[in-house]
């Protein structure tokens, strides 16, 4: 990158694409550091493309993305401070168990192998792509009523239809299967290294009505990094939902999120 500014990586999850983090990057740049908003392999550019063309998203695995990013982050001649959301928070460990951030910012992280506790609600959200097994290696899109109980259960109708239309592409459906059988196979992809003295400090935000990634998931991944010999920290925003990052609340998170980057780098 031809700057002197620090880099931020954002790395979304399943279901958005990277322009979901636009008004974060503004605010970050704002402070003074580089926004990178990174896709996965072959995101389309628009929601648009991405429901006309649902098939490139099949077949992405949670090793190829993560490889991807790194490849994006070696580029940038600078260790970035990372942010994701969702299976983007999973991300986000993961390339800071590789030693890749100067500080990450997991937001409502999907689980990794060792992460044990699976609420129902959890269970519900993600069984518009468990419950076919052949889902594996295709992309799915919620529906409307899917969106609204994963993502948008915090905020109103008007508002959640609004997200679904602006928001809502495919997703690839390999990432879930292999999150839900991570505590069942040791070679997973899903897995991260907490005991990485490079990992840098972490933070973990939480969403109280999450459903997706309820309280209870992010705690145990926050109790499972908390061994690291790096600063661990968690958060619990009051009256929010998986959508956090993209609803009308997001500057508050932006905000939390940012205040944690100033402090380390």
């Amino acid at each position: 990158m031809a700057t002197e500014r620090t880099p931020v990586v954002f790395i979304h999850g399943l279901w958005l694409l990277p322009n979901s983090w636009d008004r974060w990057a503004t605010v970050f740049e704002e402070a003074g550091y580089a926004a990178v908003a990174a896709g996965w392999p072959d995101d389309p550019a628009t929601a648009e493309e991405a429901k006309a063309h649902p098939e490139v998203f099949a077949k992405k695995s949670i090793g190829q993305i993560a490889d991807h990013i790194e490849g994006i982050i070696n580029g940038l001649g600078t260790k970035p401070a990372i942010v994701g959301h969702s299976f983007g928070g999973l991300l986000t460990e993961i390339l800071a168990g590789r030693g890749l951030s100067a500080a990450s910012v997991a937001i409502s992280p999907a689980p990794f192998r060792g992460v044990l506790p699976l609420p129902i609600s959890a269970l519900r959200s993600s069984s518009s792509v468990l419950s076919n097994p052949a889902n594996r290696n295709r992309a799915v899109m919620l529906t409307y009523d899917q969106f609204r109980y994963a993502f948008a259960n915090a905020v109103g109708e008007d508002e959640a239809k609004q997200l679904y239309e602006e928001y809502s592409v495919p997703g690839a459906g390999k990432p879930i299967f292999q999150a839900a059988a991570a505590n069942l196979n040791p070679a997973t992809e899903a897995k991260v290294d907490t005991k990485n003295p490079g990992r840098g400090p972490l933070l973990i935000v939480s969403a109280d009505q999450d459903h997706t990634v309820p309280w209870a998931i992010a705690n145990a991944s926050y109790k499972k990094q908390k061994s690291n010999e790096g600063i661990t920290e968690i958060v619990k925003l009051e009256g929010r939902g998986h959508a956090l990052t993209i609803d009308a609340g997001w500057r508050e998170v932006a905000d939390t999120a940012l205040a944690f980057v100033k402090r380390f780098v």
